[in-house]
């Protein structure tokens, strides 16, 4: 099995507890030809405090149970952790990657009694790692709150490690200071630490002040008053451009494996846009544009990261 394997619906995972100790050599004595649900395919196997997990091969039957042909032990004790977390959908890859980050789990097999009591497992958790980056204010980072939302009801993606940057304006804005800044709007939530503070759509009139925008906001300022103050770019793709790895150099054997960037612009009002190892998403993007830039970034860190195993060399004859 592949990293990051989680059963397709948790329907297919029973559970069994056992009185005998959990070696591969009892779990496939045990249930070699033992009649099972027609659809099950794993089982989670307890004793006690132990965990095990085993695969099925059945006979394909139209009966309602069948016949174990084959035993497969996927985990062992040492291998798994059992973690009981009422509000995790397990279901959902990253909602159990995310449990077992949250508990330290660090086994190769974790397996979650989340939600309704459903039981499933994430075996061998390699999750993939988007960074997303936001400005705040407004708080909370809106584009990393709708990365959460949509990835905690994405059952066919393979489990995604958010990791949040998020760029305070009163930082932007401390790295320049002035007495008066001009903001795009008064939903920023922005208030100036001491200094005054004005609103572009708000069209007031002209004075001495620095802007903390984007391109689309000098564009205003320049339609408003015909001319362009001091500013700080606030734009986030232009401060992940700031930062960001070059992603045209290849990854070396060993190397950490990429973290793939989500941001927005407000620049694109209907597409997104992938560019190297960024993705882009409009400012006010919907969830559904977030879905479609979260599904381009899994895209993108899998290329990368199966070109790396790719082109790694194999072993020493």
């Amino acid at each position: 099995m592949t990293s990051n394997f989680v059963p397709r619906q948790y329907r297919e995972v029973a559970v069994a507890t056992v009185p005998f100790p959990l070696t591969a050599s009892e779990l496939a004595r045990h249930f070699l030809g033992r009649e099972v649900y027609r659809r099950t395919r794993y089982v989670v196997v307890r004793n006690g405090s132990e965990t095990a997990i085993v695969a099925l091969e059945t006979a394909p039957s139209p009966e309602i149970m069948t016949a174990a042909l084959g035993v497969t032990v996927l985990a062992l004790p040492s291998e798994c952790a059992f973690l009981v977390d009422p509000e995790t959908d397990t279901g959902v890859p990253s909602a159990l990657a995310a449990a077992a980050r949250a508990a330290g789990a660090s086994a190769r097999a974790v397996v979650v009694e989340g939600r309704y009591h459903h039981v499933n497992f994430l075996l061998d958790p390699e999750p993939v790692r988007i960074r997303v980056l936001d400005v705040v204010p407004p708080a909370p980072a809106k584009l990393v709150d709708q990365v959460s939302r949509v990835l905690a009801v994405a059952e066919d993606l393979p489990p995604v490690e958010v990791v949040a940057t998020v760029v305070d304006l009163g930082d932007l804005a401390r790295s320049s200071p002035a007495r008066r800044y001009l903001l795009p709007c008064r939903g920023s939530g922005f208030n100036g630490s001491g200094a005054e503070v004005a609103f572009l759509d708000e069209r007031p009139p002209r004075q001495d002040w620095t802007l903390i925008g984007c391109a689309r906001s000098r564009e205003l300022h320049r339609w408003f008053y015909g001319d362009l103050p001091p500013a700080i770019d606030m734009c986030p793709r232009t401060l992940t451009a700031a930062s960001a790895r070059s992603s045209s150099r290849p990854l070396a054997a060993g190397e950490d494996p990429p973290v793939v960037t989500l941001t927005k612009c407000c620049l694109l009002e209907e597409r997104v846009e992938v560019s190297g190892d960024t993705v882009v998403v409009p400012w006010g993007a919907s969830l559904a544009q977030i879905r479609q830039g979260v599904d381009e970034a899994v895209r993108v860190y899998l290329a990368q990261t199966q070109g790396l195993a790719a082109a790694a060399p194999g072993p020493a004859s």
